[in-house]
């Protein structure tokens, strides 16, 4: 499988455009994951004998492409925890959805409660019993073929939080019957892009910020 597009590189940091599809870290079905790419990738490039070190900050789900950062290093992921941990991230996506929001800017704030079995999570407008509190904003960018491109600031970074808050309002993502949307994509994907990162380079101490351009699909809705 071919790596994917790298956005940044350092000595501490490796940032790559996630195709959907691709597993993050291992799980049950035993696929090829980014942690696995990304180790050979290392190991390949430079020469590297022995075990190489990826460590993982932050996920996004299978189905969903953009921005993944990882760490080349111990100590860029320790202090990379503690930036995602604190929320001193600025991360953006764009969703593609099936139905306009009636309010075309907004914040929505929910109590989330994963089911780990069906790996399916319900939002609750009030606290629940295990809960965790999610907290995102949003605005309308345009109408494109039928659906609605939307940019989404998540404050939180709950198991899958865009996918059951913008459901919650009848926004389901298009693509993503999990959570509403009446069909799949051909791809398995879903119309959910983590567009870019910004944060402060944990050991340069420099603010960078990296952008992902989108997947075909997207790019087929924005033309249409």
């Amino acid at each position: 499988m071919q790596f994917p597009e790298i956005l940044f590189e350092d000595n501490h940091l490796l940032v790559v455009n996630k195709p959907a599809g691709l597993l993050v870290q291992g799980d049950d079905t035993g696929d090829i994951t980014l942690l696995d790419l990304a180790k050979e990738y290392i190991k390949d490039k430079y020469n590297k004998p022995g075990n190489v070190y990826i460590g993982l900050p932050h996920r996004l789900d299978r189905p969903v492409s953009g921005v993944v950062l990882l760490a080349k290093t111990s100590k860029a992921l320790e202090r990379l925890n503690k930036i995602f941990k604190s929320r001193e991230v600025k991360k953006m996506y764009w969703a593609l959805v099936e139905k306009r929001p009636t309010i075309e800017t907004g914040r929505l704030m929910h109590y989330l409660v994963k089911n780990a079995k069906l790996n399916i999570t319900k939002a609750y407008v009030t606290e629940r019993t295990d809960s965790k509190f999610a907290d995102l904003s949003y605005e309308l960018l345009q109408e494109v073929g039928g659906k609605f491109l939307l940019e989404v600031s998540p404050v939180t970074g709950r198991p899958h939080q865009i996918r059951v808050q913008l459901a919650s309002m009848g926004c389901s993502i298009v693509g993503d019957l999990k959570y509403g949307s009446p069909k799949p994509n051909r791809d398995a994907s879903i119309c959910l892009h983590a567009r870019s990162l910004q944060l402060i380079h944990p050991v340069t101490k420099v603010e960078i910020r990296i952008e992902a351009d989108p997947p075909a699909v997207f790019k087929a809705y924005l033309k249409s």
